[in-house]
Parts: C-alpha cells; structure tokens; sequence
C-alpha cells in the first residue's frame, strides 16, 4: 500500500513538472545533448579511438548545450512573426549557431586529440559546420514542435474547461427555469388572466414562456449567438415577468449600430436580469427599472445592464448578496471562454441601484 502511494506522489509530481514549461525545457534540452553525447560515444567505439575521445565528446555536448541556449530566447522573441518570417529567422540562427559550435568543437579536437595542431587557413576552423547545422537545426525544429504541441494542449483543457463550466452554467439555468416558485408565479399569472378573461394576454403569456424555455434548451451553452437573439430571448423573460409586475417592471434598451450581430455567449444576460428582478424590482412597493445599454468600444464589444433599485454592498468589485450565484457564473463562462480578454465589473448606479459592466471581445461570423 505504502508503495503505490509512493509511486503516485511520484507520478504526480512528475506530471507537474512536464507541465512547467520552464522545467520541461531544461529537462528536454539537458537530455538531448547527454543524448547526443552518448550516441557518439557508442559511434566512437566502433572506430577505435583513444580514451580522450570522450573527453572531447562531453566538451562538445557541453558547447552544444551552452549554444544553444540564446535561441530559445530569440525563439521567444519571433514566435508571433508570420510562419516565412519564422523560418527564416531560424534558418538564420540555426546556421549562426551550428558555426559557433562547430569551431569550438574542431579547437577541442585539435587541442586536445592532436596536441595544438593548427589548420593552414581559417576557413578550416568552420570545417563540418553543415552536420552542426542539421543538428542545431532539428533541435529548432523540436523546440517549436514541443511549445505547438503545449499550447495545443493548453487550448485543448481551456475548450474542456470551457465545456465544463458552460454546461454547468446551462444546468443553473435549467435550474430557475423549472424552479417551482418561478413556475408557480408564471401559472398562477396565467391562471389569473384566464380568470378574468384576458384569454388573449394568457395565450401570449404560455407562447412567450414556451419560446423562452425552448430557446434555453435548444442554444448548445458553448455556442455564441448573435446578440440580437441573446436580447430577443431576454425580452421574452422581462415579458414574462411584466404581466408578475405589471406597471411596476420598466424596461429600456439602448443597442449600438452594428453590434445586434456580435457573437455573445447564449444566457449570458438572463442572470443579469435576474439578479436586478430578485434584488431591485421585487423588493420595492414602487417597482422599478432595468436598463440595457450596448455599444462597440475598438475591437471590443460593451455591455451595460442597471437597475435603479436600492442598490447592494460592493467592495473591490465583488457583490455581496445572499445565495447570489448569478453575477459569480456569468464571470466564470467569460473566463472560460476569453481567458483574460475580457472584464466583468459591478458598481453603484446614479442615483441608485446596481450597474454591471461587461467587456468582451467584438466578434462576427458563424457559430464557435
């Protein structure tokens, strides 16, 4: 028992290490050249040569290793040049590098297997550099396949993770929707009307309720929509929670040109607009409003959904309300999706109530 525990720990923190980009490139990088030191050890064997032959091996693997250090820096510098640039530059530096070495690696070998024996013409000093350059060149070409295979990676676990918070951002809203207070409110509205017999605002109340559950349902969470149907299903919520509300519940939307075909996440605004019913509308006797404001800023789109409530407390950005879950899901599905591209900031309203802000980046196109 206590040994599979041991090799667990093991295991684990092994894992963690190759996932440190700076500890796997020491290790991939050190392993390499002892690689290539061993394997021209073992080729040295078959031809016979002095003992000292390994000295010079170790020295060399050893040059390799020191030479071929600065390229991951300037590997760094050029890796978001376009793809011709790239390879020039590693071409370039490859060949720079390969020159270095090889001339340190023939001044090892003449001064220490030949006893200081000097070539005629200097050009003898760069002699084999094309063998050093496909050494130096594959290791390139293996320091770019690594990090384009970590950043794959990288992408693939932010797309899961980004599944895994979407989806359960998807089951909090099926949550609400089949909430028995929030069904029970909507009934019983629709039970009233038929009572009274405003049959036609009923059977408009059961279409816009239907249109809105099947909407939440059918919208894959990972998806974007445009915000034109993302606000077209927020209509059909505050719609339903007017006929609760009656005069009480104001709604405003102010969209920007251009910006009803952004691609926002689906249910992004529903939580939103929940939180300012629950915590602005509901708890006043007069009601109140809920304002939607959106406009394109640059590159980024902007959202803006307030209330003129009695307001909440707020430190450091962060809402305190009790079993709020909106506000805290909603920045969790943007992070997921935008990594830090993006901004959710909460503030007092003027003169009263709640506003938040959201930043995201301003997109177009087919459904990603």
């Amino acid at each position: 028992m206590v040994k599979h525990l041991i090799e667990l720990v093991l295991v684990v923190r092994w894992t963690k290490s190759l996932e440190d980009k700076n500890r796997l490139f020491w290790f991939m990088h050190t392993a390499g050249w002892c690689g290539f030191a061993l394997v021209h050890y073992l080729g040295s064997l078959l031809h016979d040569l002095r003992d000292i032959f390994t000295v010079i091996l170790i020295l060399n693997a050893y040059a390799g290793w020191l030479c071929s250090i600065p390229l991951r820096y300037i590997y760094r510098k050029i890796w978001n040049l376009p793809p011709i640039r790239i390879a020039l530059w590693v071409i370039l530096c490859s060949f720079i590098t390969a020159l270095f070495w090889q001339v340190i690696k023939n001044i090892n070998y003449w001064e220490i297997y030949k006893h200081g024996y000097r070539p005629d013409e200097l050009i003898y000093y760069a002699r084999n550099t094309m063998f050093s350059f496909s050494i130096i060149l594959s290791w390139s070409l293996l320091y770019f396949g690594t990090n384009y295979y970590q950043m794959l990676q990288k992408e693939k676990q932010n797309v899961l993770k980004a599944n895994t918070v979407a989806h359960q951002a998807q089951l909090k809203m099926l949550r609400y929707q089949l909430n028995p207070h929030f069904l029970f409110n909507t009934l019983n509205a629709i039970s009233t009307l038929i009572l009274i017999e405003d049959n036609k605002t009923a059977n408009g109340m059961v279409t816009k309720l239907s249109e809105f559950l099947r909407y939440s349902l059918d919208k894959d969470p990972m998806k974007k929509v445009t915000l034109e149907s993302e606000l077209q299903a927020l209509k059909l919520y505050l719609d339903i929670e007017k006929v609760r509300f009656e005069e009480r519940l104001q709604v405003n939307f102010n969209v920007g040109e251009h910006c009803e075909n952004a691609r926002v996440p689906s249910m992004i605004l529903q939580p939103l607009a929940e939180n300012a019913i629950k915590y602005a509308i509901a708890v006043q006797e007069e009601g109140g409003s809920i304002n939607v404001n959106v406009s394109k800023f640059g590159n980024d789109l902007l959202i803006e959904l307030s209330d003129d409530g009695p307001g909440a407390e707020i430190k450091n950005g962060n809402l305190y309300r009790e079993n709020g879950v909106g506000l805290a899901n909603t920045r969790e599905r943007l992070l997921a999706l935008y990594g830090n591209d993006f901004s959710l900031v909460v503030s007092n309203n003027t003169p009263k109530g709640v506003k938040v802000n959201i930043r995201m980046p301003f997109e177009v196109g087919t459904n990603v």
